[in-house]
């Protein structure tokens, strides 16, 4: 696998290059920090530009295509954006959007660092340019969480403004903004609204005119007339009945151990009700197991609560539920334990991506995913690929891995190093040892190696290092970065 081009490096320079932004000369509003930077199809730096740098308030892409490379070809380059591109309609007429101008330079990829949330932008960039055909792929989790933290203080004025007003929708992202027919507040669990206000500390109560304005800011609910209307996003969230109007919105769970038979348990009701449920089930059932690992019985402790949260919180969070039929699963043996949900990632997030562990924070359902973060129910700051990723440091157990088989996304994890054999979908596994297996994973947690360091960290021979090594790579279990073997610079890849 030939990894030459690496867009982790533009990232990185997008990033060091948009922290030298120039603030606009006022004090209403934070601009954004956004760096750009322009490069050929072979991987040459064209130009770089960041926000202000030639005029106050200049956007990057802007003084980068425009003011720098107007007269220039730059037909099929690549562009990486620290943030979103503004949407069209986002700038006062007869100004142009960031967007719309990436497709008039015919750019043929952007990589993007993050979504912006103001409510004139706020995915819209994205989706324009994936309708004109433009290719979009979001920065690695790391660059991300640089980008938010020099860019806080415009994010929380940004998400401030897009709960204080209301845009006109140009670009539809979820059906579940959509109103539900025939609905009014009378659909909504008082125990889910109770929680919710408790957990994101909001001090209203759950029949008070502010507590409603804070759901229509939000556009979970719409006036009408004299009552509200709820839309399939509240419905879900705090329903009484979502499975009403969406029979796959349950969590079925399932366990067994041993030659005992398989105990199910149901979680539906109002999302907001439903990890916490889960949660208390999976303390109650993740008991001691023997591990087989030895010719000796060893006792372990239960498996750690911590992935386990983050995976079946993604599930909930991030599944199509626009899927019929299709309702996120929890499968407990002793060999694994399976979270599955349904759809792909989010465009233009890739499945590649989210099997290495490099898949960024970008939510299919955003609503829900601002009631989930209010609550405390999970982070906007990519921490969930990190949990996955350190598994073996933290734990010392396998990672998991992610497969897709329409419709559902699953993620698996191993329970033990032994177990990976028969719960891996990479059919190569079953032919290593576990002290192989052991090397891969701990490959898979770094993504990139050298010889030297996989050596060093096993504490094992040069020789034998190399016999793994180059045994993962004949097995399709890893690739290279495209550098000569007798380079220093050569690197043995995680692929997924």
């Amino acid at each position: 696998m030939n990894l030459a081009f690496d867009p982790e490096k533009y990232m990185k320079l997008a990033v060091e290059i948009m922290k030298k932004s120039i603030q606009e000369p006022r004090e209403d509003k934070t601009s954004p920090k956004v760096g750009a930077v322009l490069v050929s199809p072979n991987g040459e730096v064209l130009d770089t530009a960041f926000r202000g740098e030639l005029r106050d308030g200049d956007h990057a892409e802007f003084t980068l295509l425009e003011r720098k490379n107007r007269n220039k070809g730059v037909t099929g380059c690549y562009l990486f954006a620290t943030l979103e591109p503004c949407a069209p309609g986002a700038r006062k007429h007869p100004k142009l959007g960031c967007a719309e101008r990436i497709v008039n330079a015919r750019i043929a990829k952007v990589w993007i660092g993050i979504a912006d949330p103001d409510p004139t932008v706020d995915r819209k960039g994205i989706k324009y340019l994936e309708s004109k055909n433009v290719e979009v792929e979001m920065f690695r989790p790391e660059f991300q969480k640089q980008i938010k933290k020099e860019n806080e203080e415009f994010l929380k004025q940004a998400i401030q403004r897009a709960e204080d007003v209301k845009v006109e929708k140009v670009i539809v992202l979820n059906k579940l903004d959509e109103l539900m027919p025939a609905t009014d507040l009378s659909i909504f669990d008082k125990e889910a609204l109770d929680y919710y206000i408790k957990s994101a500390g909001l001090g209203f109560t759950s029949d008070s005119e502010d507590f409603k304005r804070h759901l229509a800011q939000l556009e979970l609910i719409i006036p009408a007339g004299n009552t509200y209307m709820a839309t399939g996003a509240a419905l879900l969230l705090f329903g009484k009945d979502p499975r009403a109007a969406y029979q796959n919105a349950v969590v079925k769970a399932k366990i067994k151990y041993g030659s005992n038979a398989p105990i199910p348990k149901d979680f539906d009701g109002p999302l907001v009700l439903i990890p916490r449920g889960i949660e208390m089930w999976l303390q109650q059932v993740l008991h001691s197991q023997v591990s087989r690992e030895k010719f000796e019985r060893q006792t372990q402790a239960a498996y750690p609560l911590e992935p386990l949260r983050e995976a079946i919180i993604n599930a909930l969070v991030h599944r199509d539920y626009e899927i019929e039929g299709a309702k996120t699963y929890i499968e407990i043996d002793d060999d694994k334990i399976l979270v599955k949900s349904a759809g792909l990632p989010v465009s233009p997030i890739s499945l590649d991506q989210v099997k290495q562990f490099k898949a960024s924070s970008l939510s299919r359902n955003p609503k829900i995913t601002y009631i989930f973060n209010k609550m405390k129910l999970m982070e906007e700051n990519e921490l969930g690929m990190e949990t996955f990723r350190t598994m073996q440091e933290k734990h010392n157990l396998p990672l998991p891995e992610f497969s897709y088989t329409e419709p559902y996304l699953a993620l698996t994890f191993p329970r033990t190093l032994e177990a990976v054999k028969s719960v891996s979908i990479h059919k190569g596994i079953e032919e290593l040892t576990v002290d192989e297996i052991k090397g891969y994973e701990w490959i898979k947690s770094k993504t990139s190696v050298s010889r030297k360091e996989y050596q060093n960290h096993l504490r094992i021979e040069e020789r034998t290092a190399n016999r793994h090594l180059k045994r993962f790579i004949r097995l399709g279990l890893i690739g290279d970065n495209g550098e000569s073997p007798k380079s220093n610079k050569y690197r043995y890849v995680f692929i997924g």
